[in-house]
């Protein structure tokens, strides 16, 4: 404590020569070059992690860990979420802790009220300290870049399982690429809610864009049309490819569901279920066209 309470009075009194050098070290290191950040915002994060520092060490000694550092551990984890969210390298990240060590060092080399046994034992205190609230800070910026991925890849995986309204009473769902566990719950919420909000009668589930089916994939696709048929809609399997068909027959895959070769055949037999029909318009003849409907009637 005796020694954290001289680097904290240290730091306090030597604040207008470390600071500047701190954040000089950081625009060199090339942190304003990425264009993410400004020189304000730096300046800024520099000034209230120090102080908050300086405080750690006034009340809580050497230990990272002790709750007097909790407020500058915040701002720490603040900064590292931001600069995951902004696509900072974790290198670039825990500079923000590390390159505090030598000016630091620097500044308690120069000062000539300390002996040299003096200044090893208090940069060998600033450097364990330091170190361990750059892990911390690196910990937290690894954990927020795997909350970003698992969100973009949750946003991915929604935005490739759109379900397209054909006719009414008509869903169709467009599949492309490997379904998953995790890709077919989406599949299957996105199908379902849809169902509810249109009052569908028939599903149709069109697999020309996955690439194989295997078992698994079989598994997870008589889950969706399980799901679909307990919302009271049938469900129509769409896209069979050759390949896939021996592939199936191969394994002794069984859907248990209508299958069609293409979106068109299986639209087809939806519009059928639900009493319609596609007709083609026969095209009038010159004659017809210059004839009044009064004429066309007679």
């Amino acid at each position: 404590m005796a020694a954290s309470g001289k680097i904290a009075d240290f730091v306090s009194s030597n604040e207008q020569t470390i600071l500047p050098e701190w954040i000089d070290l950081q625009k060199k290191s090339g942190t304003l070059q990425t264009g993410r950040i400004t020189e304000n915002e730096l300046a800024s994060q520099s000034r209230d992690f120090l102080h908050l520092l300086r405080d750690g060490l006034a009340k809580g000694g050497n230990d990272a860990s002790n709750p007097a550092y909790g407020p500058a551990r915040q701002v720490l984890a603040e900064i590292s979420r931001s600069r995951a969210m902004q696509g900072f390298s974790p290198s670039e990240t825990a500079t923000f802790v590390f390159s505090l060590k030598r000016p630091l060092f620097n500044t308690l080399s120069r000062d000539t009220t300390l002996s040299p046994a003096q200044v090893s034992e208090l940069t060998w205190d600033v450097t364990l300290l330091l170190d361990e609230l750059g892990l911390y800070t690196l910990e937290v910026f690894q954990k927020s870049r795997e909350e970003v991925v698992v969100r973009q890849q949750r946003e991915i995986a929604e935005l490739s399982t759109p379900v397209v309204k054909l006719w009414d009473g008509i869903l169709a769902l467009p599949l492309i690429g490997t379904l998953d566990s995790q890709r077919t719950q989406v599949v299957m919420e996105n199908l379902l809610q849809t169902i509810v909000d249109t009052e569908a009668e028939i599903a149709i589930i069109d697999i020309t864009g996955v690439p194989t089916v295997d078992t698994l994939t079989a598994q997870h696709l008589l889950k969706t049309v399980a799901a679909a048929r307990l919302m009271g809609a049938d469900c129509i399997i769409s896209g069979i490819r050759p390949q896939i068909a021996q592939t199936m027959v191969h394994l002794g895959v069984e859907l248990n569901v209508v299958s069609k070769a293409t979106l068109a055949d299986a639209l087809s037999i939806a519009l059928e279920r639900t009493g319609r029909a596609v007709t083609r318009v026969k095209t009038a003849t010159g004659a017809d066209r210059n004839k009044t409907p009064a004429e066309k009637g007679q």
